[in-house]
């Protein structure tokens, strides 16, 4: 419990978090979001007419591209990419814009850890600034397991030893548009959407950083409520 990280965070603490929209005038929609020194910038652009080849015309298309720092993309950053068109995917509202594709271009800022929640993060802020149709938001986080076998939150670069990345729904909320459906079918409403696993950790440490996982989202999702609500203008605002 009494655990000194590196930067003077106990186990249960994450970096601040900062989000701000808008930021691409190009773009249809933008989110930068940052972790402590971790920093993704999400633009959307779309929905534009056509899907991606062999995809089902009667529904829309999401494209995700990964840009790096520095260098070109590897094998981890084509990961990556497939893992957030999965997890955008699930909670695009996809038959809405029928043989339409949406670009979300992800470009890495600083990388200090926990990256790809970041960038879910950031993708996820950048569609609602798009007005993308969701069924719900997603909300991300990374839990670590040190050497020690202690389970921290957020861990930075030098802190990633094994990890869980771990992605929730998010309650329906007022950035879903009026009209849409929420689909009562899906299949995660205490669930989980994506959960992905770097090093070797135990059965035990894994459900256990379920639960700090779930914990912590809940505190990322009211950051994002806050975040979203201050971008609205003030007579919405002030509606609870």
């Amino acid at each position: 419990m009494g655990m000194d990280r590196g930067d003077g965070r106990n186990p249960n603490q994450m970096r601040p978090l900062a989000c701000s929209r808008n930021l691409l005038h190009r773009a249809h929609g933008s989110a930068r979001w940052s972790q402590g020194n971790t920093i993704v910038l999400a633009g959307v652009y779309g929905p534009k007419a056509g899907t991606r080849k062999g995809e089902n015309p009667e529904l829309a298309s999401i494209e995700v591209i990964w840009k790096p720092k520095t260098g070109q993309i590897g094998k981890q950053e084509k990961e990556y990419e497939i893992i957030l068109r999965r997890t955008l995917r699930s909670i695009c509202l996809l038959t809405v814009h029928p043989n339409t594709t949406t670009s979300v271009i992800l470009q890495v800022v600083g990388d200090d850890g926990a990256l790809l929640p970041c960038a879910i993060n950031a993708s996820c802020a950048a569609l609602v600034d798009a007005g993308i149709p969701l069924k719900h938001l997603a909300v991300a986080i990374c839990c670590g397991l040190t050497e020690q076998g202690s389970l921290i939150l957020d861990p930075t670069k030098i802190e990633e030893q094994a990890i869980a990345n771990l992605v929730f729904p998010n309650p329906p909320t007022s950035v879903i548009p009026k009209g849409s459906s929420t689909s009562a079918e899906e299949p995660f409403e205490h669930g989980i959407i994506t959960s992905v696993t770097h090093g070797a950790m135990p059965v035990d440490d894994y459900f256990n950083c379920l639960e700090r996982g779930r914990a912590a989202c809940s505190k990322i999702s009211e950051f994002f409520r806050k975040s979203l609500q201050s971008d609205l203008p003030d007579n919405a605002s002030k509606a609870s």
